[in-house]
């Protein structure tokens, strides 16, 4: 039992406005420009100027044990965690319980928190929380590390300087270290056998990755993604477009036409080696603003695959509205013949967000017994402005309890 719970926020800080950095790559077509610094609860930490003298401490008790709520709050960058020196032990993820295990490490991608135990078990001293990147994609990124300090109350004070003893620095994972990523997200589990549904009804089959846009006047201000292009995201080639004049869920409870259809692809239009070298004719994805329909009540096994176009990349994809159970994952193009008999239908994790292996795949399973209209998307900002996103519809069942309720009649209109 936790004597106290610390929430540590973790984020992405650009030295000027971050909507000004996206609305500028949305203009451009080109990446956005990377974080200056990452943070712990708002502060860069020690290793970036000027920063030191806010740096976030963390006063402890020699022997409590801690309860850190660890929340990746960064708009573009999953992150290696951890205290130096200090064991942490994985009770909860995604405001589920896990199967408690014990890392020196914990990979969170943007969208996801954990939760840890920590025992203040060491010598009294300073000790570095540190975060940096995890970057899967051959693309630039924020190469920095932001830190914070667990501080022994009764650590002792350099008495030369007057100061506190400098801090140890815990061992991070390298950026490119996807093989302690990929090991840290199998040791979590269920703490116990979960009901995850056998009997599909939807087997859906969802390529997720970036694209690039063919532009009407090459490298002209609007046109400065890679050899004058646009840089794009899709899911089974569809780009979501976002409905500008009423919201998904107005139009179809109020029946407004021509705001979305529900011909959203349950496979790829188009199979090839999504891991492999592709077409550049497969490319460029078309545009639309595509539901896929569900029955109340209906079961669903969903496969994201990660593509190789443009880069390979762990995108965390977030599905409104629901937990889900991440029954398998690998790498390489996903094969049901083999993949499914691996699945882990016992005590697999339930989740809300979960990343593609670079390279590889995802399997989760998820009953749709929550009526109205859910977005699924990649929880890395830019990709969702690109358009890696869809959304389900799931349609109302028998009685009140199933039903999406109509909104009140004193609602503030917009």
């Amino acid at each position: 039992m936790p004597k106290k719970e610390i929430p540590i926020l973790l984020g992405e800080w650009w030295d000027r406005n971050p909507m000004d950095v996206q609305k500028l790559a949305l203009f451009t077509g080109a990446a956005p420009n990377v974080s200056d610094a990452y943070t712990i609860n708002g502060q860069p930490g020690d290793l970036y100027r000027c920063s030191s003298k806010e740096t976030i401490r963390f006063p402890v008790e020699s022997g409590e044990t801690i309860l850190l709520r660890v929340i990746n709050s960064a708009m573009n960058q999953e992150l290696f965690f951890g205290v130096a020196n200090h064991k942490l032990t994985v009770v909860g993820v995604d405001a589920s319980y896990t199967k408690p295990f014990t890392t020196s490490v914990i990979m969170i991608g943007p969208g996801q928190t954990t939760n840890v135990l920590l025992k203040a078990d060491q010598p009294p001293g300073r000790y570095y929380m540190a975060a940096h990147a995890y970057n899967t994609a051959n693309a630039p990124f924020d190469n920095t590390t932001t830190t914070a300090i667990l501080e022994y109350k009764s650590a002792p004070c350099n008495a030369k300087k007057g100061k506190s003893s400098t801090p140890i620095f815990p061992q991070l994972p390298g950026f490119n270290d996807t093989a302690t990523a990929t090991a840290y997200t199998a040791q979590v589990k269920s703490p116990t056998q979960v009901k995850v549904p056998t009997v599909i009804d939807h087997n859906l089959f969802f390529t997720v990755g970036l694209g690039l846009n063919n532009c009407s006047i090459p490298n002209s201000p609007r046109c400065q993604g890679p050899n004058g292009t646009r840089f794009a995201a899709s899911i089974n080639n569809v780009s979501f477009v976002f409905p500008r004049t009423n919201s998904l869920m107005q139009a179809y409870y109020q029946g407004q036409p021509g705001v979305f259809t529900t011909d959203f692809p349950p496979v790829p239009p188009v199979q090839f080696d999504y891991t492999g070298n592709v077409s550049r004719g497969l490319w460029q994805p078309s545009k639309g603003t595509k539901l896929y329909k569900l029955k109340y009540g209906s079961t669903i096994q969903l496969v994201f695959q990660d593509t190789s176009i443009v880069t390979v990349e762990d995108h965390p994809m977030h599905l409104h509205g629901y937990d889900f159970y991440v029954v398998g994952m690998g790498f390489g193009n996903f094969n049901p013949s083999r993949d499914t008999a691996t699945f882990n239908l016992i005590n697999p994790p339930r989740r809300n967000t979960i990343g593609t292996p670079p390279g590889g795949w995802v399997a989760i399973r998820f009953v749709a017994a929550n009526p109205g209209i859910w977005l699924l998307h990649c929880h890395i900002d830019a990709h969702l402005s690109w358009g890696l996103a869809m959304a389900f519809l799931v349609e109302n069942g028998v009685g009140k309890l199933q039903t999406v309720q109509p909104p009140p009649l004193d609602l503030p209109r917009c």
